[in-house]
């Protein structure tokens, strides 16, 4: 049954025609709220404002959630099937078609109709009988408030908008009476508005009422005087000087806005320009050629080229454009066809196109000349003097175009072309893309007609399948139109099927891959084979280097190649030197692919072989610390040249999603071997991504490849890889396994290097479960060996851990030395992730003894360095530590804003450890603001989780926050146990400071009297 929402009238959901209950008028105005905006999120302070203006109830929020609740009940009584309401970050989306809402649709129709004036008349007035049919009264009968009395001021401004199109689209028909009744009402309500009044003057005069028309006309000026102090305007009086002068009133009213160009005494007007069609979208590149096309003014016209890829709409945009500006051009139009791309004729030589010309300008009995020369001369001599507008189409090169431009002439000249257009003197280029979205659904629906056939969303997954190509638009559309059983629902079907795509886009007369086709067949081998290839990349993106590996080119041959793609309009550059195929475009050549299976897979596998040399590279840049296993060599794939960590990182960031989709390939379709080694080069890459965790199968599998091939070396590297993923899911006795696990490997091989990284890798779980004790001895052993080689960078990493260890312990002093000493290394060696680690560490030890101030600027300084690199979760931990020396110096909202941005960071990558921290920090601050209730639940919320993974050091700090605030809302009980619980978890560590600081309170309370504690 047929689902809709009123909000002219009463405000009620109908299904079937039978209206549904609702409640009472503030859950009225709350559908009405969410409604208006139907698939759009609506903020809950714009809801609250729109149903209670400026002066809400105390409990507007709750209240809110009521009414909203009353709304979902209403809506699945109404219709099991109706739409839902989610609810967002502080917001809510109703999700239904808008033009299930009657105002939404009844807008909806009055713009296209307002479209299609002047292009399609007939069918913009049936638009407009649509938009009628949606209108029941008075919008949000029964509401009052400012929202509402805004809602209904621009649905009357619509209204408006409404009536005056339809008579104008009446009065260009010359059914001036029919337009009278329309207006006179709206002249009332408006009556010193002076477009509306000149309109029904003019349809009075034109349905033989023109004493009335004088009088209103009389009237409004008068009325105009005496409230606004303004004489009448321009428009008022020269329509009644023009009634005055018995002027029809056609005439008057200007039914063609564009008028015909006048013609030059004595000569012929040519115009041979294809018809218009209504016309969508495009806007910008409209006013852009309209506005290239007045630069050349009155005595040396314009030379502009448009180009784009096949079946994009350039010849489209051309006439379209050459129709509105007719009358700049007294002399003529004239379009000719240059066939670059035509299946049915050779392009190249000018002179058929200078032929053309000729015989369309008209010289009679006059013999033409067969020199091309002599054409090209006749042809400028006749265009000389000449204003017209030349549109040449599909041009095939630069050197065919030139000929025929008009010298030194006022004549105007448009070329459209698949190429890039290059050395033409003076000319404006403008490029064509796709279609977007919204206007690609328009102009299905425009050719589609008004058939009744097709859900919005079904037209949106069409265009989508289309790839909001225009020409695949139109296909698409005349093929559903064609088949009258079919709905939009059977085209999609068909369409995503199978093969589906570029196969079902042909309507009969046309298909795109014969498109396509033709300017395949203009490129050289070379040239094809790189298009080819290309279809075979997954990745949105891609650079030159990864298509001289697909191909087997030379570097230099394949950007060659390239830059031939891109001159043809195949390919595309959103950025410098990373190019992109259009859907489509990519179907067709992942077709002509299909052939070559053999040499497919081999292009995938050195593609495969590209992308992990290349991450090698820019890893050991990044993350020069690791124990490594080395790739495979292969001396034939030319890789990038990335010389510094920066360029890295930046190299890392933005192939971020071909790594991971290479990494996929290659845990299908690739050895064993090749995974083991591939996931060994990432693990880092996706560590920082936050996606390490996705891969940690891949990573087992790794272990068992080294573990069975004999290679212990790899195998406890795989180990110490497999054990950072345990680790970041909070599974930390299976983290510390894995590292025993590669430890003794290490000690077997005798590889004192090794078995310092597992030492390291070790230390970060057993510290995270609270075993500081053993991470000490560990990390004291493992820095003697490290500083015994002389090794900076790894003594330095050792400094940190062992000083984070010691202030677990209440060491402070030693734990500052440690940091110092990580810093001077790091410093001497220029590593800035180290010196931003090592500054976090220090600001820690501040925030413990209390100096916050220094602690804040230690931090800042920490948080402008990592803002420059790509490590998400390293940034959103500082910013949550900068957040517990905050909420210490009172600026407990920027404390909550950090610790909330860090939240969804850790969410995001299933980091449950600092998720925990993060839920705990929200929590102070809220207490730190004096909203004790609004703590205490995401203090438990992160004792939970913290408890979960077996976090203990987490367990010991939220237990204890958790209790003040229960304290403060008088939950003693409830803070007795949890200060009991962070006492016990701090003695079972080792954390004296922890223990102590349990110990005070839980003394301080048990002092209070019992009856006290229960007030």
């Amino acid at each position: 049954m047929e689902f809709e929402i009123r909000l002219s009238g009463s405000v009620e959901i109908r299904v079937g025609g039978r209206a549904g209950p609702l409640g009472p008028t503030k859950s009225r105005a709350a559908l009405a709220a969410l409604a208006w905006d139907a698939g759009r999120s609506v903020s809950v302070d714009s809801l609250v404002h729109r149903i209670w203006d400026d002066h809400p109830p105390a409990t507007a929020r709750e209240t809110l959630h009521t009414h909203i609740s009353r709304v979902r009940r209403a809506l699945r009584t109404a219709d099991p099937d109706a739409p839902t309401i989610t609810s967002r970050t502080n917001s809510y989306v109703l999700h239904v078609d808008p033009d299930r809402v009657d105002l939404r649709a009844y807008t909806s129709c009055v713009e296209q109709a307002r479209a299609l004036k002047g292009s399609d008349d007939d069918a913009a007035l049936q638009l407009l009988e649509r938009a009628d049919a949606h209108r029941y009264g008075e919008p949000l009968a029964g509401i009052s408030g400012s929202w509402p009395d805004h809602l209904r001021a621009t649905v009357g401004e619509t209204a408006l908008i409404a009536a005056m199109t339809r008579a104008e689209l009446l009065m260009n028909a010359g059914r001036f009476t029919e337009a009278v009744p329309v207006l006179a009402p709206l002249a009332l309500e408006h009556p010193v508005d002076e477009a509306l009044v000149g309109l029904l003057a003019v349809a009075l005069h034109g349905g033989g009422r023109t004493a009335e028309a004088t009088k209103l006309l009389q009237r409004t000026r008068q009325r105009v005087i005496r409230d606004i102090g303004l004489d009448g305007g321009r428009r008022l009086h020269r329509i009644q000087e023009g009634i005055l002068a018995g002027t029809p009133a056609g005439a008057l009213y200007g039914q063609d806005p564009r008028r015909r160009p006048t013609a030059r005494p004595g000569r012929p007007v040519p115009d041979n320009l294809p018809r218009d069609v209504p016309w969508i979208g495009r806007r910008e590149e409209l006013r852009r050629l309209t506005s290239a096309l007045g630069e050349g003014g009155g005595e040396s016209g314009a030379v502009v080229t448009v180009e784009g890829m096949g079946g994009v709409g350039k010849s489209a945009l051309a006439v379209h454009c050459g129709h509105e500006v007719a009358d700049r051009y007294p002399d003529g139009r004239c379009f000719v066809r240059l066939g670059g791309h035509a299946a049915d004729r050779t392009a190249g030589a000018p002179d058929r196109a200078l032929t053309t010309l000729l015989r369309v300008l008209g010289p009679e009995g006059k013999e033409l000349p067969q020199d091309t020369e002599e054409l090209t001369a006749m042809w400028r001599s006749l265009a000389r003097d000449r204003r017209m507008l030349v549109i040449l189409d599909d041009a095939v090169c630069s050197e065919q175009v030139r000929q025929l431009l008009p010298g030194a002439s006022p004549t105007a000249v448009v070329v459209t072309s698949r190429r890039r257009l290059t050395g033409l003197p003076g000319a404006r280029s403008i490029s064509l893309d796709v279609l977007p979205s919204d206007d690609a659904i328009a102009l299905f629906e425009r050719r589609l007609g008004t058939g009744g056939r097709s859900r919005a969303a079904e037209i949106a997954d069409i265009v989508r399948v289309c790839g909001h190509l225009p020409l695949a638009v139109e296909i698409a559309a005349s093929r559903l139109l064609a088949r009258s059983s079919w709905t939009a629902t059977d085209l999609l079907r068909q369409l995503t099927a199978g093969a589906g795509g570029l196969d079902e886009l042909r309507d009969g007369e046309r298909t795109l891959e014969h498109v396509f086709a033709l300017s395949y067949r203009a490129l050289n081998a070379e040239q094809q084979l790189v298009f080819r290839r290309i279809s075979l990349h997954t990745g949105m993106e891609f650079g030159p280097h990864a298509v001289a590996a697909l191909t087997g080119l030379p570097l230099a041959a394949t950007e060659r190649a390239l830059e031939q793609l891109l001159t043809q309009h195949l390919l595309s550059e959103p950025a410098p030197h990373r190019f992109t195929l259009h859907d489509l475009l990519r179907t067709y050549a992942r077709s002509l692919s299909d052939a070559e299976e053999t040499e497919s897979r081999a292009a995938m596998a050195r593609l495969a072989t590209f992308y992990m040399g290349a991450a090698d590279r820019a890893d050991r840049l990044v993350h020069p610390y690791r124990s490594r296993t080395s790739l495979d060599a292969d001396d034939f794939i030319t890789l990038p040249e990335i010389n510094d960590v920066h360029a890295a990182e930046q190299w890392l960031l933005i192939e971020s999603g071909n790594l991971s989709d290479t990494l996929g390939w290659i845990s299908r379709q690739g050895s064993e071997r090749q995974l083991a080694l591939s996931v060994h080069v990432l693990t880092e890459f996706l560590d920082t991504q936050g996606r390490l965790t996705a891969t940690e199968t891949l990573l087992g599998r790794a272990v068992a490849h080294w573990a069975a091939v004999g290679d212990r070396k790899a195998q406890a590297r795989a180990l110490l890889d497999l054990g950072v993923a345990h680790s970041h899911r909070s599974r930390y006795d299976e983290a510390i396994s894995a590292a025993r696990e590669a430890l003794e490997l290490a000690r077997a091989l005798g590889d004192s290097e090794l078995k310092c990284e597992c030492v390291n890798q070790l230390c970060i779980p057993l510290w995270q479960t609270g075993q500081y004790g053993l991470v000490q001895s560990l990390q004291e052993q493992a820095l003697d060996s490290r500083m015994q080689m002389e090794n900076g960078l790894q003594a330095a990493r050792s400094y940190n851990i062992l000083g984070s260890t010691y202030l677990s312990l209440a060491k402070n002093d030693a734990a500052l030395t440690c940091f110092n000493s990580a810093l001077s290394e790091f410093t001497a060696i220029g590593h800035e992730r180290g010196i931003f680690v090592s500054l976090n560490n220090l600001a820690e030890v501040s925030t413990r003894t209390g100096d916050l101030g220094s602690a804040e600027i230690a931090y800042r300084k920490a948080i402008s360095l990592a803002t420059q690199r790509s490590d998400r979760r390293e940034q959103a931990t500082l910013q949550m530590n900068l957040a517990n020396a905050l909420i210490g110096l009172g600026q407990t909202e920027e404390a909550l804003t950090l610790s909330q941005g860090s939240l969804e960071v850790f969410r995001a990558m299933a980091d449950r450890r600092r998720e925990a921290l993060a839920l705990n920090r929200i929590g102070k601050a809220h207490r730190a603001a004096g909203r004790s209730e609004q703590a205490v639940p995401l203090h438990v919320a992160a004792l939970t989780l913290a408890r979960r993974i077996n976090a203990a050091g987490e367990v010991v700090d939220t237990a204890y926050d958790a209790a003040l605030a229960e304290l403060d809302t008088g939950r003693a009980a409830q803070a007795m146990a949890h200060l009991e619980e962070s006492l016990a978890v701090s003695k079972q560590i080792g954390a004296p400071a922890e223990a102590a600081r349990a110990s005070r309170t839980l003394a301080t309370l048990r002092a209070v009297p019992r009856q006290q504690q229960r007030g």
